[in-house]
């Protein structure tokens, strides 16, 4: 019956889900205005937001190498550029910043696409 057990709980874990890493990349560079904007309107703030905690921000630079594991559909050209990331994959982008105003509702829809238990956070 030990064995069973056993054999049972290695078949519930192999089979259980692994939860994905969510991150939004902002990919960024020196003397980019609209990055400035964006730190200053919702940069302090973003880590503190329901979507802040489902994709946590990663940042890098534009003119630098990606991040280990991330893939992007095609290379980042403006900045900024937000890339909602899972497992390192993406899943969308905002390019540009277009005002907090339009920010989180388009952010909202990237999060959207994720699957349900990946948004648990956001309040999507």
């Amino acid at each position: 019956m030990t064995r069973f057990k056993a054999f049972l709980s290695a078949l519930l874990l192999i089979a259980a889900p692994a939860s994905a890493e969510v991150r939004l990349l902002m990919v960024e560079q020196p003397g980019c205005l609209y990055c400035a904007r964006w730190l200053a309107e919702v940069g302090d703030a973003y880590a503190l937001t329901a979507e802040g905690r489902a994709a946590p921000l990663a940042r890098t630079q534009l003119r630098e190498a990606l991040p280990e594991g991330v893939a992007l559909d095609r290379p980042a050209v403006f900045t900024p550029t937000f890339v909602l990331l899972s497992d390192g994959a993406e899943v969308g982008r905002i390019e540009g910043y277009p005002g907090e105003d339009f920010f989180w509702p388009l952010l909202g829809q990237l999060i959207g696409r994720l699957p349900a238990d990946l948004q648990k956070d956001s309040g999507s």
